[in-house]
């Protein structure tokens, strides 16, 4: 089963990220390098070898935004089942002290401080298939925390 999942939303800003990182970035990076070049001695220039990290650090990470865009399952986030709570649903639940909206993604996207929690975490297991009304049980570090779902976007 492939478990990385992107919201159309999340895929243009993998793809972004990666025009960026194949253009403007590999060039400053090509830049810095040949004016360390000019400085001659290489062995005893900290300003190459740093570059040259983050040269490294830029490739791999083009190398894994290219895998998970290939291989990502992108999810619809204009669902007609409403009715469970899927990847690309946002959630309003009440916690009986406050209600909150969750939006549920793939763990490339989750920023649980925007609000956006990824299926592999406890919330989003919580949630994940379950109904309008359900009544959800979430371990947390300060005990057992119950979450009613009130409505499925």
């Amino acid at each position: 089963m492939n478990d990385k999942y992107l919201t159309k939303e999340g895929l243009e800003k993998l793809k972004k990220e990666l025009e960026i990182l194949k253009g403007a970035k590999r060039q400053e990076i090509a830049g810095r390098l040949e004016k360390c070049l000019a400085f001659g001695d290489l062995s005893e220039n900290a300003e190459y070898q740093e570059t040259k990290e983050e040269q490294a650090f830029i490739e791999g990470r083009i190398l894994e935004l290219e895998e998970l865009i290939r291989n990502a399952t992108v999810v619809s986030e204009e669902a007609d089942n409403k009715a469970y709570a899927q990847i690309g649903s946002t959630v309003l639940v009440s916690s009986g002290v406050k209600k909150e909206a969750f939006k549920i993604v793939g763990m490339e996207e989750a920023d649980p401080i925007a609000g956006k929690i990824s299926i592999n975490s406890p919330l989003g297991q919580a949630f994940l298939n379950q109904p309008k009304g359900a009544v959800v049980e979430v371990q947390t570090p300060k005990g057992i925390a119950q979450y009613k779902i009130l409505k499925i976007e």
